[in-house]
């Protein structure tokens, strides 16, 4: 619960994303989305689960050892690994031992950012010479493909499929974009967002730049770009699962840090 903005605005928006987001799972073609207990269950045919929820219901002690282990006898069932997506604030405080006892483990903690579309979506232009566009086309995912390869220095062609699935899913539209060098068409930044239907929330993801395209103010033309996407299409909200290099950033555009996460993974 360290560097979280303590305001009574930061609990509004608490409060928002926990009524409308937190507990909601996103539909597709290729996955069972039931419940057991208080949780929401992903289960694809392939890849990762999910687990989510708005509160553990006083579960705790050997009801809650019971809960885990049925998600553990569940997704092995299906040879699938699964997320329990933890959030700092949840109940009880013990809930993260027992889930590591269970075989959980955690990965890279995040800070759950959330602010307003329209206090985002001031003019913020790239520098001279980069354009910032909508793509779809595999060849521009390719692009982005490669760009975050170079980022991350691994392997990242899983990313043409994925953001492909996003685009052509029927439920809660994702918008792709690209800074690319006008010249060259090289891409320097990507980033992409989902209009949640049915609440006032859009979030954020992506935003990996070249290292010697940092500094330039490319980051926060894209923030500006898809916020004024959101409030064209009448959206609130803009939430971010935001790393610590990301964070900063966002914070001094006007988000404030509400919460924490921590994905706890089973089955990798």
């Amino acid at each position: 619960m360290d560097d979280l903005d303590r305001t009574p605005l930061a609990d509004a928006y608490r409060a928002a994303y926990t009524e409308q987001i937190r507990a909601r799972l996103l539909v597709d073609n290729v996955s069972n989305i039931d419940t057991d207990g208080p949780l929401h269950r992903k289960t694809p045919l392939t890849g990762r689960g999910f687990l989510t929820y708005t509160g553990l219901d006083g579960l705790e002690g050997a009801e809650l050892d019971a809960l885990i282990a049925r998600q553990c006898a569940h997704f092995g069932a299906h040879g699938l690994s699964v997320e329990w997506k933890t959030h700092g604030l949840d109940r009880p405080a013990d809930l993260t031992d027992r889930l590591a006892a269970a075989g959980f483990v955690p990965e890279e903690r995040e800070t759950l950012i959330v602010g307003e579309a329209a206090v985002l979506a001031g003019e913020a232009k790239p520098p001279e010479g980069v354009r910032i566009r909508e793509v779809s086309e595999r060849a521009d995912l390719e692009k982005i493909a490669a760009m975050q390869e170079t980022v991350w220095g691994y392997d990242c062609s899983w990313m043409v499929d994925a953001l492909t699935r996003d685009l052509s899913e029927v439920g809660d539209p994702a918008v792709v974009i690209v800074a690319e060098v006008e010249a060259t068409g090289e891409v320097v930044c990507a980033a992409w967002m989902r209009f949640h239907e049915g609440t006032e929330f859009t979030s954020f993801w992506g935003g990996s730049t070249l290292e010697q395209w940092r500094g330039k103010g490319i980051y926060k033309a894209m923030v500006a770009y898809r916020a004024r996407l959101a409030v064209e299409r009448g959206y609130k909200y803009v939430q971010v699962d935001a790393s610590d290099d990301s964070m900063p950033i966002l914070r001094r555009l006007g988000l404030l840090a509400v919460e924490t996460t921590t994905p706890y993974v089973w089955g990798a």
